[in-house]
């Protein structure tokens, strides 16, 4: 996979689309910044990142098989190719906060912004931004982070780290399918962090109340068993998993 390095950006995903924009990229390429100045996040937010320490990157990959409606599979496989390079760094206790952040215990190690590229009406490819904390230590203001470094109690080469995510990202966008969307499906569920638990939530409104994860549909929606016996399903707008 071809990779452009860059000393000090904005935001790897921004590059990236511009440059789709501005050359039709077909095949798999990957942006790695050192810096990176208004990295994105879910919903709005910005991702905090000390330069030099950690893997900030965005990757484009082609997506032709897939339809709108599925588009959540694209999520899953990240999120499972993420786990997939942290695994064979012996990080434990991994698991998967609904929809794509990626805890080892409960600290965020890993958060994943996925920018659709449509045309036509159809899917034609992803821009998968990443934001790995590998070496980084100390996380101001944000209690729930927490780097490979600290987990594992060394320096990782980040290069190393970025080539394993690669090859763990073209394994599993390999497997996008829709033959292979059940056993997808149940891999990620079963990495779903507070699965089978009862949990606090937020509602759009901030309000509090008790569910229990039990899954989710192949939109990507999160289904929660409520106190009343009935599963709601609910999407990112309408819903926070608090720790």
């Amino acid at each position: 996979m071809h990779i452009i390095k860059v000393d000090a950006i904005d935001s790897t995903n921004s590059f990236l689309r511009g440059l789709h924009r501005e050359k039709k990229v077909e095949s798999p390429v990957c942006v790695r910044a050192i810096a990176q100045e208004a990295g994105k996040g879910q919903m709005g937010t910005v991702w905090q990142s000390n330069p030099g320490e950690n893997l900030t990157c965005s990757v484009f990959m082609p997506v032709q098989e897939i339809s709108i409606t599925d588009q959540f599979f694209v999520s899953i496989v990240t999120s499972l190719a993420v786990c997939d390079v942290l695994n064979d760094l012996m990080v434990t206790r991994l698991s998967i906060k609904w929809p794509n952040d990626i805890l080892s215990d409960r600290l965020k190690v890993c958060g994943i912004l996925i920018e659709n590229i449509v045309k036509n009406g159809r899917l034609e490819g992803v821009i998968v931004g990443i934001g790995l904390n590998v070496n980084q230590l100390k996380f101001d203001s944000l209690p729930q982070a927490g780097s490979l470094k600290q987990i594992l109690g060394k320096n990782l080469d980040i290069d190393e780290v970025l080539h394993g995510l690669l090859n763990k990202l073209k394994e599993r966008f390999s497997q996008l399918k829709i033959s292979r969307f059940k056993s997808l499906k149940y891999e990620y569920e079963t990495m779903l962090f507070r699965k089978n638990k009862p949990s606090t939530f937020n509602d759009a409104k901030g309000d509090a109340f008790v569910g229990i994860i039990q899954s989710i549909t192949n939109e990507g929606k999160l289904q929660v068993l409520l106190e009343d016996d009935v599963v709601s399903n609910f999407d990112l707008k309408e819903i926070k998993l608090l720790y």
